[in-house]
């Protein structure tokens, strides 16, 4: 203790000595918020102050280093070496002592944690001050990019303002998951990726590496893993896939070593294991051949839980996973594991009669507590998706949460440490319309109803990118910025400075930097939202833009854009499409939005089921707002029922002659989505005595893959006679099929717009 006070006192001295020659402050943390964010650092310090001066960095400079940190300055040597087509050394720094002018100076302070760092900007240099090689690196991301956003091309120089950083991380753990099995991306793409994470002080990679649709790293043992899991079969009959040697691995490993990055390896088990089990089937449930998905969603096929060998098969693998990846952690998924194959396997019965087990719930459980107890054997701890909770869990285990927050919550009472990724702010696969620049930024990994003495136990959080819709490099791109910015500044820099509209100015400034990187960043937000209000049964669109500053047009009915200056009234069928500018220029595509004009519109359903609160339409009164679905089931446009039949009642206020009535349904039976096996309407002048005014199926086959939309219509004008009162049903198929990847589980109904139309429409 008695060390690190008097290190700190010299620090201290050493830095108010250093700034004296810079003029008065300029600016702090908490002046003129213009003038601090014009600096683009990201994620933003913990404390930062500006003064009026400023340093020229250019080839006559002089480093000199601190033997413990001398590494952290190395990626940024090399890149000036090359910039300036010069050698610059880095001198040993025996003492904290002021070196010759024009120099940057690397500190030891042994008060400093392990992440945190001080940088000093005078206009004599710069000193950077850590206890540990992590935090020097993270302050040469600083300095790295103050330089960018200050560089002056003429003479190859920076001219960097002077300032004063006390900064260090909020959370642990601040990564990202890269899915490379659904698409495979080769290892300079894996490296750009780690580059970029350390940029953004961001500290683990969190690599998927099997799945059902492809193993992607090399298995000495059992060769037949890459020779037949890593490829799959498309729909074009072409074969696709690829694959990590473990000479490639080690050298990932070892690049993202030297950039503080960890990289921890996902083994997916028991379920999501079909690659596997196509190449090893002797450990599967069913003993015979399968192939490598070509599909996306949740399969059946699963690891054995009654079969011993299996065990020594994943105990073997993880063997040669621990002697490739160094880190502490090794994830195993456990998430999204049916039970079908277990309930109808005698050796998986068997295991359960024998260990005293209740149901295959908890079969999962001793299935994942025998492979920690493996890891924690080799030294090593293990990461589960939230689902390894059900039927009880070792303590020693993290929890990773993605269905919402309260899994991490119960995770965390349970006094498991955990990571936040829920799909609500975190799964970047989604399209914006759902997770934006703004609501990754709203992100708090901190949920609200944990109790206080709990908090520590949120090692931090996840963006992750999901690949099965991402099937290039460039989507990837777009798929990930702006977007990670948001996520690396939730998990560094809460809560204290966070502010979306100055962020988003420091966004902006980041572009060249990621442009010249090879990055194709995609927006920040929809260019357009869009809020429906119901005003004495008339619906009213309101139109905002996506993100501040933004312009918009719009054309309705007419082909004509017009200026959006008011509410649009919804008075006819038809598409409403809206373009956005900034600056004058086009910001993203036309956004389109069918609409459907008709005399229940603004009605409020009566509902004798009920619709999940996942998948609510815009809440009750969602199936009569005129919107109108897309191919997208996540458009925020579908109602969805859960195992459950869809059974709704509208009342039009007044008997009236019916002519048309009509309904959209939707199926994708990976997610579980199914068209109904049938569609009634009834109508009733006093919803006491029902008639059926008609019954119909849907024409596409629930096992056809792929997403559909159809529309079951009732024209009834031949027999048109007086309703007050519309009943419309639509009967579930209850559980997913037999035949299905996931059967037994419950299925989805999913529905968008009512539509009646009477005599006075």
């Amino acid at each position: 203790m008695v060390i690190r006070a008097l290190a700190k006192t010299l620090f201290l001295f050493i830095s108010i000595h250093f700034i004296l020659g810079c003029s008065e402050i300029k600016n702090t943390s908490k002046g003129n918020i213009s003038l601090v964010d014009s600096l683009a650092l990201i994620p933003y310090p913990q404390h930062l102050e500006i003064y009026n001066a400023s340093f020229l960095l250019d080839e006559s400079i002089i480093v000199s280093a601190h033997p413990k940190l001398k590494g952290a300055f190395k990626l940024l040597q090399n890149e000036l070496e090359k910039s300036w087509n010069k050698k610059i050394s880095i001198k040993t720094l025996e003492s904290n002592e002021l070196s010759p002018e024009n120099n940057i100076q690397l500190l030891f302070d042994a008060s400093l944690d392990k992440e945190e760092y001080n940088l000093n900007i005078g206009e004599q240099g710069i000193q950077l001050s850590a206890s540990f090689p992590v935090g020097a690196f993270w302050g040469v991301q600083s300095l790295k990019q103050l330089m960018v956003s200050n560089y002056t091309e003429e003479n190859n120089s920076y001219t960097l303002p002077c300032l004063s950083i006390q900064d260090k991380p909020a959370f642990e753990h601040r990564g990202m998951l890269l899915d490379v099995c659904r698409h495979f991306f080769d290892k300079e793409v894996v490296k750009k990726y780690i580059d970029l994470l350390a940029f953004y002080k961001m500290n683990t990679l969190h690599w998927h590496l099997t799945e059902d649709q492809g193993w992607r790293i090399e298995i000495k043992k059992y060769p037949k893993l890459t020779e037949i899991g890593a490829w799959r079969t498309d729909t074009s009959g072409n074969k696709y896939g690829g694959f990590y040697t473990q000479d490639d691995i080690r050298e990932i490993v070892q690049y993202a070593e030297a950039r503080h990055i960890t990289v921890i390896p996902e083994i997916e088990l028991p379920g999501h294991a079909q690659a596997a089990l196509a190449a090893y089937p002797q450990y599967s449930c069913i003993e015979k051949g399968i192939e490598v998905v070509n599909d996306w969603g949740v399969f059946k096929e699963i690891y054995c839980a009654g079969n011993d060998s299996t065990f020594l098969f994943l105990e073997n693998i993880l063997t040669e996973v621990m002697e490739l990846f160094p880190s502490e952690y090794i994830h195993i998924g456990g998430d999204e594991a049916p039970k079908f194959r277990w309930e109808h396997c005698a050796k998986c019965q068997k295991r359960i009669e024998e260990e005293g087990l209740h149901d295959e719930h908890e079969l999962q459980s001793y299935f994942i507590t025998r492979i920690e107890k493996f890891l924690n054997q080799n030294g090593r701890k293990l990461i589960g998706w939230d689902e390894i909770l059900e039927g009880g869990l070792s303590p020693n285990a993290t929890v990773q949460s993605w269905r919402g927050m309260d899994n991490g919550i119960e995770a965390a009472h349970q006094n498991h440490q955990v990571i936040m990724s829920p799909t609500s702010h975190c799964y970047f696969d989604y399209d914006l319309k759902a997770i934006d620049l703004e609501k990754v930024y709203q992100f708090n990994p901190i949920p609200e109803g944990l109790d206080a003495d709990k908090v520590h136990l949120i090692k931090g959080g996840e963006c992750n990118l999901w690949t099965e819709h991402i099937p290039n490099e460039a989507n990837l791109d777009r798929k990930t910025f702006p977007r990670m910015l948001a996520m690396s500044e939730v998990l560094w820099t809460y809560p204290e400075k966070r502010s979306f509209e100055p962020f988003l100015e420091r966004v902006r400034h980041q572009y060249n930097y990621l442009k010249n990187e090879g990055v194709k960043y995609g927006l920040e937000g929809e260019a357009v939202r869009l809020k429906s209000n119901n005003k004495d049964g008339q619906i009213y669109v309101e139109l905002k833009p996506g993100v501040p500053g933004l312009d918009l047009k719009y054309a309705y009915v007419s082909d004509t854009f017009i200026k959006y200056e008011e509410p649009i009234v919804i008075n006819k069928t038809a598409s409403l499409k809206v373009q956005a500018y900034r600056n004058n220029t086009t910001y993203g595509d036309v956004f389109e939005q069918s609409f459907v004009h008709h005399n229940a519109l603004g009605l409020k359903p009566i509902y004798l089921s009920s619709y999940n609160k996942w998948y609510t339409a815009g809440g009750e009164y969602g199936l009569t707002d005129g919107f109108k679905g897309s191919i997208d089931f996540r458009d925020g446009h579908w109602q969805g029922f859960w195992g459950e039949d869809m059974d709704v009642i509208i009342d039009l206020k007044k008997p009236s002659t019916l002519q048309n009535i009509q309904a959209g349904f939707y199926q994708y039976n990976n997610a579980w989505i199914f068209f109904p096996e049938v569609v009634e309407v009834f109508s009733s002048i006093d919803s006491l005595v029902w008639e059926s005014i008609g019954t119909t199926m849907l024409h596409t086959a629930p096992e056809k893959r792929g997403k559909f939309t159809e529309t079951v219509q009732f024209d009834i004008q031949e027999n048109s006679k007086a309703a007050r009162y519309i009943r419309f049903k639509a009967k579930n198929v209850g559980t997913v099929p037999s035949w299905h990847e996931a059967a037994g589980s419950d299925a989805w109904i999913f529905v968008d717009e009512i539509s009646i139309e009477t005599d006075d429409l």
